[in-house]
């Protein structure tokens, strides 16, 4: 169906998932709706999506619903400011992976569209302190790789250097 998906990401981030919030369960999923939401659902979840609105300028869609958790896959790296929207988040329950810094190559930047870039791309200790600044909790966390099929002194790099991180974190109680 879809043949350039990122399995292995996907296949990562639905066990990821499925081991902290168990189906059936119902998810605000921070972005657009994407091929990853079409699995969710497959896989027992309801989801919610946010509609391509700049979070940034408008961070309080993230309470339109009323749901088990807000799930953010690869969305947090794209805002400039992501601790006003993990401020206001008002469910209980975040299920967040970002891509990590690779000390061997530049943030990604499209050539193409204006929207598709990383302001940031963390650290796990970033992203860790960045949650607890903005009263989440950590329960759970988990790294991968993101191997590519090319040749050369960076592809090789990826294939043992961890890309993505992910969270499992519970909202403080106040």
């Amino acid at each position: 169906m879809y043949k350039k998906m990122p399995q292995k990401r996907y296949a990562h981030t639905l066990a990821f998932l499925q081991e902290v919030l168990p189906a059936p369960a119902t998810i605000l999923d921070i972005g657009v709706r994407n091929p990853f939401s079409e699995i969710m659902e497959q896989n027992g979840y309801t989801v919610h999506n946010t509609s391509g609105e700049d979070l940034d300028e408008f961070p309080e869609m993230v309470n339109h619903y009323q749901v088990d958790a807000v799930t953010s896959f690869e969305v947090f790296e794209h805002l400039l400011s992501p601790y006003v929207l993990l401020k206001l988040i008002e469910a209980n329950k975040l299920i967040t992976t970002v891509p990590l810094k690779l000390w061997f190559a530049s943030a990604y930047r499209s050539k193409t569209d204006m929207w598709d870039r990383h302001y940031h791309e963390f650290e796990d200790w970033q992203f860790d302190w960045l949650l607890e600044k903005s009263n989440w909790e950590i329960k759970k966390t988990t790294k991968w790789t993101s191997p590519i099929h090319k040749i050369g002194f960076r592809p090789v790099l990826r294939k043992y250097t961890d890309r993505y991180y992910a969270v499992y974190a519970e909202r403080i109680k106040n």
